[in-house]
């Protein structure tokens, strides 16, 4: 007798089939240093997902400074990967194969502004280097999560409690519908039940850089901000309870040349209220054809004023 969770069960098992024909397993050979025996190889694996003919995204980590990458999809077939991009800052790379087997299609991608924290999540990969995809299931417990370093800026991340293991890196996040959501970039190794992805609407922007531009590339236009809360303003005396308090503008960038300072509120971006500082990075990269993003800002004394500040395009490894 059909019940809701049986029905619910085929729907899994027939997602799952689906998405693991479009994972592969990513070995690597990268050069490594021991003071005793020079130079040698040293061998790293993770996973990808097709997103176009014959192209894989993955995350840069996998496969940058790799002299060896080797893709291996579900049916065992290989294929010699050529990296084309690794953008290490965002942590998203592209790899082409001359081919890949009858039948496999490139993956769906969904829209991760629209993932809610308790949604239903899989991940797949090839965790530990076991052979074809593993499936876990875990729910999305956190979204806008951060991890920056020198190196690295992985923002707005995706926090999930699906089992993430070592090897799943640059594997796919899907949602019940089979819809890639994000991409898997890191775990807590101290940590039970603590993995990330990056958002896929991140990866579909870089991919949109690369595409204009033919490099990973950084859009900024020169200021550092934070968000404006009620309990801030008060605490700080705002005459605003809510918008992007500009703390610092660098010299010689778009917003000092269009004259913004610090201490300025940036209240509208393109027209919408802006509470969070996420709003204004995604709509600088957003508009990076555009080639400006337009502003309200309000200055105290001055009142309220529009600025259309250039964005400013950097090239980044």
């Amino acid at each position: 007798m059909a019940t809701p969770l049986k029905d619910f069960n085929e729907h899994v098992i027939k997602v799952v089939n689906e998405v693991s024909r479009g994972v592969v397993t990513i070995t690597t050979v990268k050069l490594g240093f021991e003071s005793i025996f020079g130079t040698v190889p040293i061998r790293g694996l993770g996973s990808g997902f097709l997103i176009g003919e014959n192209i894989i995204v993955t995350n840069a980590h996998v496969v940058s400074d790799a002299r060896v990458v080797d893709v291996i999809f579900f049916d065992g077939s290989r294929f010699d990967g050529k990296v084309l991009i690794a953008d290490t800052y965002r942590d998203v790379a592209l790899v082409s194969v001359e081919d890949v087997p009858k039948g496999i299609k490139p993956l769906s991608l969904g829209d991760s502004d629209q993932l809610r924290v308790g949604e239903i999540v899989f991940a797949v990969g090839s965790p530990l280097g076991l052979p074809g995809p593993t499936v876990t299931m875990g729910v999305v417990s956190a979204v806008g999560r951060n991890i920056v370093g020198e190196d690295v800026a992985l923002e707005d991340l995706i926090q999930t409690d699906a089992a993430i293991n070592p090897g799943n890196s640059g594997g796919p996040l899907v949602n019940v519908d089979g819809m890639v959501v994000g991409m898997v970039t890191a775990i807590i190794p101290y940590a039970q039940g603590v993995g990330f992805a990056i958002p896929i609407n991140t990866v579909k922007r870089v991919l949109e850089m690369i595409e204009a531009y033919g490099r990973p590339v950084r859009a900024m236009i020169g200021v550092y901000a934070a968000s404006i809360t009620p309990q801030v303003a008060s605490a700080y005396r705002l005459p605003l309870k809510r918008g992007l308090l500009i703390v610092r503008v660098i010299p010689g960038t778009p917003a000092y040349e269009a004259r913004i300072a610090p201490g300025d509120i940036i209240t509208k971006i393109a027209g919408k209220e802006v509470s969070d500082v996420r709003e204004l990075r995604r709509a600088v990269e957003d508009s990076i054809m555009q080639g400006y993003v337009e502003l309200e800002i309000y200055r105290q004394g001055y009142g309220y004023r529009r600025v259309k500040v250039p964005i400013m395009v950097e090239e980044v490894g």
